[in-house]
């Protein structure tokens, strides 16, 4: 079975125009696609495709399935995975399950809706219409931070000492965890790793949209830095409407000027980041249109690997072992980065990720950092205490 294609298209108002007409570009190049609103509460990608999208999938278009995520299903699906084993302990105390009805999503479960729904795609293409850039990298970073809770709070360990449990309930004289606790470890420990693995598949990409109308050229280097921090990569930035190239030809001095400009600002965009600029203009009307603009006959961009971070050997020369961490779009103002342990905490605005030491850098101690043309130089000097001598 081929892997599928999955294709996060996240920014503006102008995201769900780019997300549907990438989704109709692929079904119309033989791909067997799904288009999906994880984010969409006022339906503006209903407007965009003139049909009512429902939890259910449906046929849009030859090769192209539509539907949009259900907040309210998935969280009383999880409320009702949850409900069984609480409710001894509901008896106990005498409080009333609540019904159904009665459930309101809470903030934050678009994200674990979203996270669910990636693994379960079985088409050639998904195309997802994504939250925002902040949010959709926050989501991006929930599996890893979640399974690095798990193992810190129920660590895998934990589990082989069922047999000694009773014993040890004995003599603390307090209950000990129940095998239910253990079970729901396991199965939070897969969902998290499957969804993990699919944000991670070879295939799977973010989309930027902005518009054409000045473009927020900071926002879009916090928005890089943050993915970078997380492992990705924007595979495009799609800019929409932009002004006809006869603009810059026209009598109105006013509007080839403003034209002139444009162009310039597309110019310094492509030159500031490693993705292809994808451009559709005020004139494209049709979903067609958009997407024979920004992809003609091929079959768009493909994902870019997110760049390497090694560990570079200066020990001979200066003593040193030095991790490269490449962030583009990262700015020193914004970094915060603290040793604990065995982790480097990097911090870079309102993005932050916990990292595992590799394991020669745990026997040495930072002996500073240096942030360069997008690239964090962490230095590190061996510990004579843990390394080996000789």
């Amino acid at each position: 079975m081929t892997a599928t294609r999955t294709i996060l298209v996240s920014g503006d108002a102008g995201a769900p125009t780019v997300a549907a007409a990438t989704a109709l570009h692929a079904a119309r190049r033989g791909h067997r696609t799904w288009l999906l609103a994880a984010d969409d509460p006022h339906r503006a990608l209903d407007g965009v495709l003139g049909t009512r999208l429902e939890p259910e999938p449906a046929r849009y278009a030859p090769g192209l399935t539509v539907s949009r995520i259900d907040e309210q299903a998935a969280f009383r699906h999880a409320l009702g995975e949850l409900g069984g084993r609480l409710k001894p302990a509901l008896d106990l105390l005498g409080a009333e399950p609540l019904d159904p009805e009665e459930l309101t999503a809470l903030p934050g479960i678009a994200r674990i809706a979203l996270l669910r729904a990636l693994p379960a795609a079985d088409q050639d293409v998904l195309v997802v219409l994504a939250p925002p850039p902040a949010e959709l990298i926050a989501a991006l970073a929930l599996p890893e931070q979640l399974e690095r809770y798990l193992d810190r709070l129920v660590p895998e360990q934990r589990q082989a000492a069922r047999a000694l449990r009773p014993l040890l309930a004995g003599l603390a004289g307090v209950p000990m965890p129940a095998d239910w606790l253990y079970e729901s470890r396991s199965r939070a420990a897969g969902v998290l790793a499957e969804s993990r693995a699919a944000i991670t598949a070879p295939g799977t990409s973010v989309r930027l949209v902005t518009a054409a109308d000045g473009h927020p050229y900071e926002e879009l280097r916090r928005i890089r830095a943050g993915l970078a921090l997380h492992g990705h990569r924007p595979d495009a930035v799609v800019v929409h409407g932009a002004l006809p190239d006869a603009a810059l030809h026209s009598p109105d001095p006013w509007l080839a000027a403003l034209a002139g400009r444009r162009r310039e600002e597309l110019t310094e965009l492509a030159a500031a980041t490693d993705a292809p600029v994808l451009v559709t203009g005020q004139a494209d009307a049709t979903l067609e249109a958009v997407a024979d603009r920004l992809y003609g006959d091929g079959p768009g961009p493909e994902r870019l690997a997110p760049e390497p971070w090694p560990v570079e050997d200066r020990l001979a020369e200066e003593g040193l072992l030095v991790w490269h961490l490449v962030l583009p779009g990262a700015d020193r103002a914004d970094l915060d980065l603290v040793r604990r342990g065995d982790e480097l905490v990097v911090g870079l605005g309102a993005h932050r990720r916990v990292l595992t030491l590799p394991s020669a850098l745990r026997r040495c101690t930072v002996a500073g950092a240096g942030l360069h043309d997008g690239a964090l130089a962490v230095r590190f000097a061996p510990d004579p205490a843990l390394w080996p001598r000789g």
